[in-house]
């Protein structure tokens, strides 16, 4: 169990640890303080949601906040807790549920990432005089010569790398994540080994803001537009039959759609929030050939070639860059606004956007996302 986390020296030198509650975050905790050197834990408050205090196995508030800090004790190490509340909620819970009002698929964790797990922590370690800080993800930070990359976890079922596009060359100077070549297995043994109480305590598989994972609840509540009920029509805009809001709906989504007497499934097409309109169709109306994308952060070198993952569970496929434009050598199924275009060369990430804009490989059911 040792790692110098990158550094020529760490006896002397200082980490910072972000401490989430969890168990791959002690463990980071615990491999940066069998370096030797000084190492701090910090962990941020992003939320409270009255029941999220008693919630375990999430991240970021209550029991996840106390959890940490019993792992920091044991470990010897000091502990930070900082209030980002408002700064969580206006800069992620907010923007979720603005894309579901706009009939978007949003994915919190890369915003999170984006803001005050990297951007802000970093600042916060710096300002503590940290040579680097370190984290819980499943990814492999690589030093190539002069180069420093992002590469995929070595277990593909752990690897994060999908929400880490937004990383920016900086920042990667500063990270480390020395649990990329970890399997979960050995990440729990050692946290048995060293005594720490989150050895075994479940992994989240939830959004760590959405109690019971109702996300619909909340988004109803911060945008009660989303709840209003409408049509449902098919490619033709023959109404089928109704919903109970747009709120309810992802491209994709072939559960939910109540309507009798359809001699073959049918999947959410298209989402219409203006006309409250949810537009269903075969399997077939769902393949894309092409997406444009926005807000474009390379980590990597840019290059027209790559492959590129469009939800986080998917595999990587091959596809062309032009622009903002992002070609699929086939079609694609399931493609929804909102999401990440993650890229990679090989196990290499090389950057990603948001999804705004996807044209269907049927030129007749192309229909630009709101944008």
């Amino acid at each position: 169990m040792t790692s110098n986390f990158g550094l020529d020296r760490p006896q002397g030198s200082r980490i910072v640890v972000a401490m989430s509650g969890g168990v791959d975050s002690s463990v980071t905790a615990a491999l940066a303080v069998a370096t030797g050197a000084e190492v701090v834990g910090v962990t941020l408050q992003l939320y409270d949601h009255g029941e999220a205090v008693k919630r375990t196995g999430s991240c970021c508030a209550g029991q996840d906040i106390y959890d940490a800090k019993q792992v920091a004790d044991r470990l010897g190490i000091a502990h930070y807790v900082l209030d980002y509340e408002s700064r969580f909620r206006e800069g992620v819970i907010d923007r979720f549920a603005d894309e579901y009002a706009r009939g978007r698929t949003p994915i919190p964790c890369a915003l999170c990432n984006q803001g005050v797990k990297f951007t802000d922590l970093i600042h916060f370690a710096r300002e503590l005089g940290a040579d680097c800080l370190a984290t819980g993800h499943y990814v492999r930070r690589v030093v190539n010569g002069d180069r420093v990359e992002l590469h995929k976890g070595s277990d593909p079922k752990r690897d994060q790398s999908y929400f880490l596009y937004g990383t920016t060359t900086d920042q990667l100077g500063f990270l480390r994540f020395p649990l990329g070549d970890l399997p979960k297995s050995e990440v729990r043994r050692i946290a048995a080994e060293n005594g720490l109480i989150v050895a075994g305590k479940p992994d989240s598989q939830d959004i760590c803001f959405v109690p019971n994972g109702d996300y619909a609840s909340l988004v109803k509540r911060l945008r009660p537009e989303t709840e209003a009920p409408g049509d449902i029509v098919d490619l033709d805009g023959r109404i089928l039959g109704r919903h109970r809001g747009v709120v309810h709906f992802t491209i994709g989504q072939r559960r939910g759609i109540e309507i009798g007497g359809s001699p073959a499934p049918l999947y959410v097409v298209r989402i219409e929030p203006e006309q409250g309109r949810i537009v269903v169709g075969p399997r077939s109306a769902l393949a894309i050939d092409r997406i444009r994308v926005e807000e474009l952060s390379w980590i990597g070198e840019g290059q027209s070639e790559v492959s590129v993952k469009v939800r986080s569970l998917a595999p990587a496929v091959p596809a062309l860059i032009d622009g903002g434009w992002v070609r699929f050598d086939r079609p694609e199924y399931g493609v929804a606004p909102g999401q990440a275009a993650v890229f990679y060369d090989g196990t290499r990430l090389l950057g990603g956007g948001w999804i705004a804009d996807t044209v269907a490989a049927d030129p007749r059911l192309t229909c630009a996302a709101a944008a």
